[in-house]
């Protein structure tokens, strides 16, 4: 598996071989183009996707040296990538051998796509192309009932969380005696002055301590170190969400692509508030089907939050719904299988 050099260790500590894509880390293509000169993120929607885009192809192009060099000497007879791993699709031309995409959480990336065709032109133009190649199969892990209209063709596929893990405590695995709520912001957030995130959560965060429940708060241990003078008896810092979140009733959180994810698969409701355009339209998908409540920007006041979460709390339906879902994810077939339709299409 290849992936940035700051994510090898991840790679690694799962039993697999990593190699580093580029030193680099994610956050410098997002900060910075080609030429070093620094970024700014849009804030218009669809603006904001191409964006997204733009930067997965950066880091696509600064990493296809490299992984080039390795296939030389280790030369593979299918590629796969996630969503917007685009050096997948440019290695799969160069060596003449399928590309698989697979989608690494529910999120449309149709809108980020045509950035990275843009950003790539000179890459592209080596093929005589435009855009980057459709992929020969597309593995999709999104629950079916939450798949957009008009989604492309897919392999489904059963999502598993994959969160990294630590020692397991006994307050991981059951509740106190409160209902138990989760606040996360993603396991990329950083107590940085360009993170609006860590303002999110921690903003997020002193809210629901001051509420009757039992607040666990799952966040990167640097960013636990600076929240927990602030929520003295809450359970703040890195924890296994695959093991928490089945003992919740609740999760409060940005919309993440896998956060939500791991709360269909628990069968737990959820309160979606988007921190990105991109969240936007799955995070309603969830909401429409009942399994959650979405606040997007401008709506996500603190009454607000309070209210849905109250609401999520004392309504079976929620539950209901989420659980629902959760029985689709364990119905989808699973990684196994579709390793065998890999094989085949090789």
């Amino acid at each position: 598996m290849a992936a940035n050099d700051d994510m090898c260790p991840v790679i690694t500590s799962s039993g697999l071989p990593a190699i580093a894509t580029t030193d680099l880390p994610i956050r410098h293509f997002i900060t910075r183009d080609r030429n070093g000169d620094p970024t700014e993120i849009p804030t218009d929607g669809d603006d904001q996707a191409r964006f997204t885009g733009r930067w997965f192809a950066r880091m696509a192009a600064a990493s296809l040296p490299r992984m080039l060099e390795f296939c030389h000497w280790w030369r593979p007879d299918l590629i796969v990538g996630g969503t917007m791993s685009y050096v997948a699709p440019l290695l799969a031309l160069h060596l003449g051998v399928p590309h698989v995409r697979q989608a690494w959480d529910a999120i449309d990336a149709d809108g980020i796509h045509p950035g990275a065709d843009e950003e790539l032109a000179a890459e592209l133009a080596e093929f005589g192309m435009e855009r980057l190649p459709d992929p020969d199969l597309f593995v999709d892990i999104c629950p079916p009932s939450l798949r957009p209209s008009g989604a492309a063709e897919a392999q489904m596929m059963r999502y598993v969380p994959a969160n990294s893990q630590r020692r397991l405590e006994p307050w991981m695995w059951g509740p106190g005696g409160r209902r138990r709520v989760l606040v996360t912001s993603g396991s990329r957030v950083a107590k940085e002055s360009y993170d609006k995130n860590f303002d999110f959560l921690r903003s997020l965060a002193t809210t629901v301590a001051a509420w009757d429940v039992e607040l666990l708060v799952a966040a990167p241990d640097t960013v636990a170190d600076a929240l927990r003078p602030e929520l003295p008896g809450v359970r703040v810092g890195w924890m296994p969400l695959d093991i928490v979140a089945p003992t919740c009733e609740l999760l409060v959180h940005h919309a993440g692509g896998v956060s939500t994810l791991t709360g269909l698969n628990a069968g737990v409701p959820q309160l979606l508030i988007p921190k990105g355009a991109v969240l936007e339209r799955p995070a309603r998908r969830v909401a429409d089907y009942g399994a959650a409540i979405s606040l997007l920007p401008g709506d996500d006041t603190a009454s607000a939050i309070a209210d849905s979460c109250q609401e999520l709390l004392a309504k079976g339906e929620y539950r209901e719904r989420s659980r629902e879902i959760s029985r689709e994810i364990s119905e989808m077939p699973t990684p196994g299988h579709v390793v065998t339709v890999l094989e085949q299409l090789v």
